[in-house]
């Protein structure tokens, strides 16, 4: 059951809500406060139920697979609007969930599709350069939002290094039927330089469970200097990739035919 909010706990959400990207304040909804963000069109509430706990809310259910597993289960009553809820025990475990919350209402589509619209709405598509400089527009703003979904870490070690890692479509851009496919953030994985130059190349893919898999085409000399002798260790956080991921393993991933 939600309970009523004192001035403390009140003024700690609200420092919650817009230090973590939720900038707008909206009418409350019973015991919930209501905010939504001048850069992503996520909304989320937040409460405090009987137990002290610490209540999110969000009206997206997109975010939810991905939110979930950095907040515990609720049962709760949630206001109108709100797809799905979660727990925080204490403020900075708050504060984590609604960073990751943030990133994933800027990443998540069709939230990159309506920046690329917007941002070349009015660029000139006649020549091959001219489409050149759309797709150059488009690939910067994917980049961008794979930064902001894997939370500016390589989708496979965790490497941090920012200038190092490239952000590379699962299913090529060209052979993308629409600019939905190329602008969804779940078309994509954040990767080192040689792990993108890899699975680029079909030298090593993704399972349905995020397991690395690399190809019998590359020997045991090869694994080993190219540090992927044993990716037993490696798993990458599957939510939405999966058909995108089983396209690469048929379509790209090089698969040494019995003789």
């Amino acid at each position: 059951m939600h309970t009523q909010l004192s001035s403390i706990i009140t003024s700690r959400l609200e420092k919650a809500a817009v230090d973590n990207g939720f900038d707008l304040e909206r009418p409350a909804s019973g015991n919930w406060l209501a905010f939504a963000s001048s850069q992503c069109t996520l909304c989320v509430w937040l409460g405090v139920d009987e137990s002290g706990a610490l209540l999110a809310g969000f009206s997206r259910a997109n975010v939810l697979p991905a939110i979930q597993p950095l907040g515990e289960p609720v049962s709760t009553e949630l206001p109108p609007g709100c797809a799905g809820a979660c727990g925080a025990h204490d403020i900075p475990a708050l504060h984590r969930l609604l960073r990751r919350a943030f990133q994933l209402g800027k990443s998540l589509p069709d939230e990159l599709l309506h920046l690329f619209r917007a941002k070349t709405a009015n660029l000139p598509r006649s020549t091959e350069a001219e489409r050149l400089v759309v797709q150059r527009v488009g690939q910067d703003i994917f980049r961008q939002g794979l930064m902001e979904y894997w939370e500016g870490r390589c989708a496979i070690t965790g490497l941090a290094i920012l200038e190092l890692l490239r952000a590379s479509h699962i299913k090529p851009w060209a052979d993308c039927a629409t600019d939905a496919e190329r602008l969804d953030v779940y078309n994509g994985l954040l990767l080192a330089p040689h792990l993108d130059a890899l699975f680029d190349q079909g030298f090593i893919t993704v399972g349905d469970e995020g397991e690395v898999i690399v190809s019998q085409a590359l020997d045991a000399p090869a694994r080993k200097l190219l540090g992927i002798a044993d990716p037993n260790s490696w798993r990458v956080s599957i939510t939405g990739q999966g058909a995108y991921l089983s396209w690469h393993r048929e379509q790209v991933f090089k698969t040494i035919k019995p003789s």
